[in-house]
């Protein structure tokens, strides 16, 4: 079967011909369907990521696709199930083995290009705005990078749970996207103060922040007392340093979100925001935003619509 791989960090990408693999006890074999891509993706690539997997490793963080196989001890049942993955790597090819309790069935009328998309990008926004946030009806949200994986699915779900949306992307196509995702105001980091366009529609009560950097700085300034930061990543390349007494002055709560660190601690968190969302998706109050859809020889095109920020929502990759 095909593989996209890296053999050493750093390294260029490549699809390479491997063993189709044999699940072992607890585990089950998925035939891949898509493979969403993630900023983290990158990060992997170059060594840079939270956790540094054992090489050569195969590319993708979350995989849709049907369960074809079952190792010892695994629900029978499960078989010829479509399901969705979230492996942390393992999703860029046409086939891998997976532990079985990471599986979450997918609702009958979700195609595997919208299952691909979601778990990373819906999960992280859900976990950050309701466990970690507490994001309540009638407050105000700013999303950063908001036409982007993420801060799409921030924006939406922040209308979802009652809030005023503010969002900020880069460029009127983008701001776009945004609206149509349920922006209440829009925001042109390209063009627009933000500490002063935010400030003048009342302050924010929660800013979400895949970005860091100058925007971090500017939206911090713009909060109200008593708001909270949800720290997501680092999209610009710049993590930006917090002086504690600007925290102090303004009451302001700045809170990080690994959201696949749940697994190691509290999993049980992740699978009740995962079922809460799936249950939203099957009732219609979530539409998946897939910017490009790329067959697997074209995986390194898309990581660098990621790379240039060119893509809006997701980015999708097909094993055909």
């Amino acid at each position: 079967m095909r593989a996209f791989r890296i053999a050493e960090f750093g390294a260029v990408p490549q699809i390479d011909t491997v063993a189709r693999p044999d699940p072992g006890p607890g585990e089950v074999r998925v035939r891949i369907a898509a493979c969403g891509l993630n900023f983290a993706d990158l990060l992997m690539i170059e060594g840079r990521y939270q956790e540094r997997p054992a090489l050569p490793v195969t590319l993708g963080m979350e995989l849709a696709g049907t369960v074809e196989a079952a190792g010892a001890g695994v629900e029978p049942g499960l078989t010829d199930r479509r399901v969705a993955v979230f492996a942390g790597t393992g999703g860029l090819a046409e086939a891998g083995c997976f532990a079985a309790e990471r599986c979450v069935p997918l609702p009958d009328a979700m195609p595997f290009e919208d299952a691909a998309a979601f778990q990373v990008a819906y999960g992280t926004s859900h976990l950050a705005l309701d466990h970690k946030a507490r994001l309540q009806p009638g407050e105000t949200l700013l999303v950063l990078g908001a036409a982007g994986g993420v801060g799409l699915t921030a924006v939406e779900i922040g209308k979802a749970m009652g809030a005023r949306v503010i969002a900020c992307a880069r460029g009127a196509d983008r701001l776009e996207v945004a609206r149509q995702a349920g922006a209440d105001h829009l925001i042109d980091s390209d063009t627009d103060d933000l500490r002063e366009a935010v400030t003048a529609l009342g302050g924010a009560d929660v800013v979400y922040d895949p970005v860091g950097g100058d925007l971090f700085t500017a939206a911090m300034r713009a909060c109200k007392p008593d708001a909270r930061i949800l720290v997501i990543g680092f999209a610009s390349g710049d993590v930006p340093q917090i002086k504690a007494n600007h925290l102090l002055v303004k009451n302001l709560t700045v809170m990080g979100l690994y959201w696949g660190g749940y697994l190691a601690f509290r999993p049980e968190v992740l699978t009740d925001s995962l079922a809460t969302l799936f249950g939203w998706y099957a009732e219609g109050r979530l539409r998946p935003h897939v910017s490009h859809t790329l067959p697997l020889e074209r995986a390194a095109e898309g990581l660098e619509l990621l790379r240039t920020r060119k893509a809006t929502g997701k980015v999708v990759i097909t094993m055909g």
